[in-house]
């Protein structure tokens, strides 16, 4: 089990599993990975919506992520699923968003998908 802290003084517990050696303590590094996707992409969608002046009230995203049957096991595909609440949020506007965190701000989803990882989106809009 580690403590890891960020330079920022934010800290979470990171663990594994027993079988492994870990104490089931807290989440597992390939685990952040794939909510580091989520919540950077979350953010941006979030930012860009509201700077469209859309009146969202809440954003949540499912993640699934598939690895590989091999080691290491790295992430083959990553599937976001965005639940947008809001009044009057725009369809198109939320498929922008979501491409242009997808295709220029989320660091986080660019880089797995430079690494080769499938990374794919889709949402649902639920009216406020």
């Amino acid at each position: 089990m580690f403590v890891a802290e960020s330079g920022t003084g934010h800290a979470l517990v990171v663990d594994g599993a027993p079988a492994s050696g870990g104490r089931n303590m807290g989440m597992r590094p390939m685990e952040l990975m794939v909510l580091s996707v989520g919540s950077c992409s979350s953010y941006d969608v979030v930012t860009i919506l509201k700077k469209a002046r859309q009146e969202i009230t809440s954003c949540e995203v499912e993640v699934n992520a598939e690895r590989v049957d091999a080691t290491p096991a790295i992430f083959e595909s990553i599937h976001l699923h965005f639940k947008l609440a809001g009044r009057n949020l725009s369809e198109k506007q939320v498929a922008r968003a979501i491409e242009l965190s997808a295709e220029k701000y989320c660091s986080a989803s660019i880089m797995m998908k430079n690494a080769g990882v499938k990374v794919t989106h889709d949402f649902e809009i639920i009216e406020a």
